[in-house]
């Protein structure tokens, strides 16, 4: 079962995510899609899980905007469709700036895999904007623009909550 972080509905089986399911069912399904739990994306978030929760708030806040949900949430969930780890890449290649190029990555490999409309491509491709230079068309882009960073903000808020727990834990055994 997924779950979108900070979520309490399980994606899969909740009547208050039905229709975002719906929506997304075909990509979850996707071997290509699945790919994406192979990479770490922010510390201990793989790049599916990144893109689970980018995909569901993003559905959430354009729904509640009125705007294109289904568009909102399938974007969500393509917007880091790369498939490598960027930290090695990066590496071995001396590039240092993957947040202004992956956007173009992703779109090639949401392209070659599914029908992408024209709103949906905008959104991969500038869900870095500024890095991306080129202003977003759409609202739904400008949506995800900041979808992703509050869920990478939850993502490594949850990590930093995790060590402090943990170290926490390791002086209180030793001051015992």
């Amino acid at each position: 079962m997924s779950k979108a972080l900070g979520s309490k509905y399980s994606i899969e089986n909740s009547a208050k995510t039905q229709e975002y399911f719906e929506f997304v069912k075909d990509l979850i399904d996707d071997e290509t899609v699945n790919e994406m739990k192979k990479f770490r994306h922010h510390y201990s978030t793989t790049c599916y899980q990144h893109c689970l929760n980018v995909s569901y708030y993003n559905y959430l806040v354009c729904r509640k905007l009125g705007l294109d949900s289904r568009s909102a949430a399938r974007a969500g969930l393509l917007h880091d469709l790369y498939l490598y780890d960027w930290r090695e890449r990066d590496r071995k290649k001396g590039e240092k700036h993957h947040g202004s190029y992956h956007p173009k990555v992703a779109l090639k490999n949401a392209k070659e895999h599914f029908e992408i409309d024209k709103r949906e491509e905008d959104m991969i491709v500038k869900h870095m904007w500024p890095l991306t230079l080129k202003l977003p068309k759409y609202a739904e882009s400008y949506v995800i623009v900041c979808i992703d960073k509050y869920a990478a903000m939850l993502e490594i808020g949850v990590h930093l909550g995790r060590k402090m727990k943990s170290k926490a834990q390791r002086i209180r055994k030793t001051s015992k």
